[in-house]
């Protein structure tokens, strides 16, 4: 936290790094929930007291490095507000007082899950893995709508595209990708649209479990890649998924041309496929059932609503024996816990094909 002052603001990085802290300081609650069954009631409250001053001292380093809002007497269009933009206004329009709106450099990006994170003159040497801004990302997307096709963000040609409105979030065209959305990017249930995604991890949970969870979520086009959705508490609609693993929280799932799909799920409805083959259900993993259990957002939490993962509908299959479309995963080849904490939420030392392979998908793309 110390060295929060030394990231950049522009482009993200210091917000980036500020939820890394975040994401660290819930490991260690975790972890002490874990350990209660055999540690002193003292030491547990050590614990939780020394949890809660990190808390407290993230949230006033937050606010210590907080840009100062610029004055307006016009807000911006709806279509003109970025992500960060659109939380500030809500945020001012529930508290009832009049404000600006924070510069666009603090946009959020898509970054490996690492406080380490590369320095820009070091960046280059993984290009492929890089993370990329959202001005750039927008700069990209403001190219294709004008006719180009084709934009040049910082240099470098085929940025992929990711969107955000007042009221949506969208990320599309993404490759061999590291994506953490964080916790400042959400602060009202919004609908949520994945689509073009091939050998990527997306993180989406962070947000949804310490914010709110989204309205709903669309995912299209997606191979090769893990998604981490969070919670969802509307419907969450997958459209040719293949060679994946899904772990979400929703009220709803419907599956439709999906193939070789490992799906961890809690659904408090009887999931539904279609057009489907070799999907695969099994339960929340345990870490990602304990941060859904403490969030305070408005999708069920685990252990509170009946979870119907394995009472599976497969709509094109009509004969009173089972579906041959769809199985429960073995618990032999389940991702170990560990791999779920220790690997997954990535780190120095960890490229994306590495966390892929380490969580059974092995086919991500050169």
């Amino acid at each position: 936290m110390d060295r929060l002052a030394e990231k950049a603001l522009v482009g993200g990085e210091r917000a980036d790094a500020a939820d890394h802290c975040l994401a660290g300081i819930t490991r260690l609650s975790n972890e002490v929930k874990d350990a209660s069954g055999y540690l002193p009631a003292y030491d547990q409250r050590t614990y939780a007291e020394a949890i809660k001053a990190l808390q407290e001292r993230l949230e006033e380093t937050r606010k210590a490095f907080a840009p100062k809002p610029k004055f307006s007497f016009k807000s911006k269009s709806p279509s003109a507000l970025s992500l960060s933009d659109a939380a500030e206004m809500a945020a001012e329009k529930r508290r009832g007082v009049p404000g600006g709106l924070r510069s666009p450099g603090s946009s959020f990006a898509n970054t490996p899950a690492s406080t380490n994170s590369p320095a820009n003159g070091a960046a280059d040497a993984a290009q492929d893995e890089q993370p990329v801004a959202l001005q750039e990302m927008e700069a990209s997307l403001a190219a294709k709508q004008s006719g180009s096709g084709r934009a040049k963000a910082s240099g470098t040609e085929h940025r992929p595209s990711l969107s955000s409105a007042a009221t949506t979030i969208s990320i599309t065209d993404q490759t061999n990708t590291h994506i953490i959305l964080p916790s400042s990017s959400l602060h009202s249930q919004a609908p949520c649209t994945l689509q073009k995604i091939t050998g990527c991890i997306v993180d989406l949970s962070v947000p949804t479990t310490a914010t709110a969870p989204f309205a709903s979520l669309t995912v299209n086009v997606v191979s090769s890649s893990l998604l981490l959705c969070g919670s969802v508490s509307g419907p969450a609609h997958m459209t040719k998924v293949k060679n994946s693993i899904l772990v979400i929280n929703c009220r709803q799932l419907r599956m439709h041309e999906c193939e070789n799909v490992d799906v961890y799920l809690y659904c408090t409805s009887r999931p539904i496929i279609e057009d489907c083959k070799n999907i695969r259900f099994a339960e929340l993993p345990k870490l990602h059932s304990e941060l859904m259990s403490s969030a305070q957002t408005g999708t069920p939490a685990p252990d509170t609503a009946p979870n119907q993962w394995n009472q599976v509908d497969d709509f094109k299959w009509l004969k009173a024996e089972p579906s041959p479309n769809w199985s429960i995963l073995p618990t032999e080849a389940s991702v170990p816990d560990e791999t779920w904490r220790e690997i997954v939420p990535g780190g120095p030392g960890w490229s994306v094909k590495d966390i892929l392979k380490a969580v059974g998908l092995n086919k991500a793309p050169n």
